[in-house]
């Protein structure tokens, strides 16, 4: 089961409450950035009536002819785009770092959505996978909203869905779906993967994981806290994954600034 599948089982699965933590920060380009979509679609109306003021080539080319000169609607997207960039460093409050004690190796490469969770434990490999785009922060405008029905308890808690694979030299993996919320560990699937397994094959994947016997659930979220999948661990993870979006964005309208004024 990759990545991208068990992430949107999670999804699926479970409905977020009101936000416990981190919330406000996931809205950070939703408050700076209306003025940038109206830009960006101004200027596509621009380019697409005036496309003899474009050569064919310099669509595909990061440098412009110095021939040309830059339609005003790039300089306006370029205010836009610097304004947004301001907006968002302004709005930025870097996180604390990695706690001591914290049981895990934390990887990530700047410009990648994934980061992983890397550890040894008694002879396993544990990698731990998770995407920005997968967060959970709940929304505050359902706060007001009345709860007539315990079934909307979890409605908008703050979430954070991931992959935890554990691995054995030479043997299958155990790969569980996990959704981490402010102080509980949800395991939404289980199954097992064969190395020699090859890409045609459909393995049998096992039950849906709240159908197992209740005495074989708790055991298996046991086996993951003793692992190190924890509320202390996924609370940070989660506030670092909003950190890294915030600094994605802000990186990504930087590249967008080159290119325009390129």
């Amino acid at each position: 089961m990759s990545l991208n599948t068990i992430l949107r089982r999670s999804a699926s699965s479970v409905t977020p409450i009101a936000a416990r933590f981190l919330g406000s920060q996931r809205n950070f380009h939703h408050n700076c950035g209306g003025a940038l979509f109206t830009a960006v679609n101004h200027t596509r109306n621009t380019i697409s009536d005036n496309n003899f003021l474009v050569p064919a080539v310099s669509r595909f080319s990061y440098s412009a002819s110095p021939a040309l000169k830059r339609p005003s609607s790039d300089e306006s997207l370029l205010r836009v785009i610097e304004s947004e960039i301001k907006c968002s460093e302004e709005s930025f409050e870097e996180g604390e770092g990695v706690p001591d004690g914290f049981p895990f190796e934390l990887n990530d490469n700047p410009g990648q959505q994934t980061v992983s969770l890397s550890r040894e434990y008694q002879g396993e490999a544990i990698l731990v996978e998770v995407e920005p785009s997968s967060l959970v922060t709940g929304q505050e405008d359902d706060e007001d909203d009345d709860k007539d029905d315990n079934d909307t308890e979890n409605d908008n808690q703050s979430s954070i869905p991931m992959v935890v694979k554990v691995s054995k030299t030479g043997g299958p993996c155990l790969e569980f779906g996990v959704t981490a919320y402010a102080d509980e560990i949800v395991i939404d699937s289980l199954s097992v993967k064969d190395p020699d397994m090859t890409d045609d094959q459909l393995p049998y994947e096992g039950p849906r994981f709240d159908e197992l016997d209740e005495n074989l659930q708790k055991a298996f979220h046991k086996y993951l806290e003793i692992r190190g999948i924890k509320p202390s661990v996924t609370n940070f993870l989660h506030e670092y994954m909003v950190n890294k979006e915030h600094r994605e964005y802000t990186n990504w309208l930087k590249n967008l600034k080159k290119f325009v004024e390129a």
